[in-house]
């Protein structure tokens, strides 16, 4: 029974190295590095990991151009595809490597090496002030589009107000001849005239007794 479970121990520790060492080689490495927001003295790097592989985390290694000295970037326990490199040296070219982190801990392979190269601070400055520039020209124009707008309605509202002040003054113009005409219209309703202008006259009086009623005539004088 000893010697059985002597000769298993080796066994399963050599199975775990072999499970380990599968994990490891089945680990893809990183695709797509790049590098973004480029500037005299830092950077991000970028990258994407191939779909179905267990990361969990990743390891960054920054190496100058023609420079021994090597520098480690590494974080666990995240999903992040990005990494900020500072402290860099401007006009300086660097090689960069990523690699993926899974969970049982061994890492992929380095990715392939990405190689760039710092810009001066002061065509970093240029660029900014560039940048500034545009962002003052389109505040101008936008302001210069304002001020346009608000003129042109100022002006609308102008000739609305003269178009009303004009239309008054007509028809406070025309009320005297409508009541002329008003007038004269009453004292030709307040007559009774014959067509041929002929007043209707009575000839006869009232007479107020009863018994002997008369028929009224009426005589048209010409």
């Amino acid at each position: 029974m000893e010697r059985f479970l002597l000769s298993t121990v080796p066994l399963l520790i050599l199975s775990c190295l072999g499970v380990s060492r599968v994990l490891a080689d089945s680990l893809s490495a990183p695709v797509n590095v790049t590098i973004k927001a480029l500037k005299a003295n830092s950077a991000v790097v970028t990258w994407d990991i191939p779909e179905g592989d267990p990361v969990i985390g990743f390891s960054i290694t920054q190496q100058k151009k023609d420079v021994r000295m090597l520098r480690f970037i590494q974080e666990v326990n995240t999903t992040s595809r990005s990494c900020a490199l500072w402290d860099l040296a401007e006009e300086t070219d660097y090689i960069v490597h990523v690699q993926s982190i899974s969970m049982s801990g061994p890492m992929s392979p380095h990715s392939e090496p990405l190689r760039f190269r710092t810009p001066k601070e002061a065509e970093t400055q240029a660029s900014k002030s560039k940048d500034e520039v545009t962002m003052e020209e389109v505040g101008a124009q936008l302001r210069a589009g304002e001020f346009i707008i608000i003129v042109v309605v100022l002006i609308m509202w102008a000739g609305v107000i003269a178009l009303f002040c004009r239309q008054y003054d007509i028809i406070k113009d025309n009320e005297p001849n409508n009541n002329k005409d008003k007038a004269k219209t009453s004292s030709e309703c307040s007559t009774p005239e014959h067509p041929t202008g002929g007043l209707l006259r009575s000839k006869f009086p009232k007479n107020n007794n009863n018994n002997n009623r008369t028929p009224s005539v009426n005589i048209i004088e010409l």
